[in-house]
């Protein structure tokens, strides 16, 4: 039987966080994609706390208009400036499961031009 495709993703996540996990000197941003939103993370998986957070429903980006990876690259800078403010520079990139492309990449280039470090 072949996998549909939550569970081919929840398999490559899996396979990830074996690798990646957050330490409080170098936590992990960790992405989520739905189909309209695009949300992400910066975690301390040691204490399993969530240090700092950005979304595309938050409201310095839901005004911006533009297309999803447009907006993508928002909330990186967002979480960056958010990161900075909490004293996080330097994190662990945890794709969730998604291809490197797309949305992801965008929020990730995002994220390194608001200046955190991965």
């Amino acid at each position: 039987m072949a996998l549909t495709k939550t569970q081919r993703r929840e398999r490559i996540k899996n396979r990830i966080r074996k690798i990646v996990s957050g330490t409080a000197s170098q936590p992990r941003l960790s992405v989520f994609r739905s189909n309209k939103e695009i949300y992400a993370q910066i975690v301390d998986d040691v204490t399993g706390k969530t240090l700092c957070a950005a979304s595309s429903r938050d409201k310095s980006v839901s005004s911006e208009k533009g297309t999803k990876i447009e907006v993508a690259a928002l909330v990186g800078k967002a979480l960056a400036e958010k990161a900075t403010k909490a004293g996080i520079e330097k994190v662990a990139f945890d794709r969730g499961g998604y291809l490197y492309h797309g949305r992801v990449k965008s929020l990730a280039e995002g994220a390194r031009e608001g200046g955190l470090k991965f």
